[in-house]
């Protein structure tokens, strides 16, 4: 199974939107709460030069906001 981080904050609707897709779709993920982890703000920031949230990673493919199609695509559901 391929890898899934989602870099989040708090009062995102995307970010609980895609998280929930996830789970629908029984994908296991990895969150990280951008608002308050600094080092892993940092880390988003140097991967993407974004700051807004979701980002989410599958393997080493960046997707910038949910995206369903490409999520389901790069996953093969």
């Amino acid at each position: 199974m391929k890898e899934v981080i989602i870099y989040t904050t708090p009062g995102c609707i995307y970010c609980v939107m895609a998280k929930d897709w996830f789970r629908k779709n029984d994908i296991s993920f990895t969150e990280h709460n951008v608002a308050a982890d600094a080092e892993k703000r940092e880390e988003m920031i140097k991967k993407t030069g974004q700051m807004a949230v979701p980002v989410i990673m599958v393997d080493n493919d960046i997707i910038i906001g949910f995206d369903r199609k490409k999520l389901a695509s790069l996953l093969g559901i």
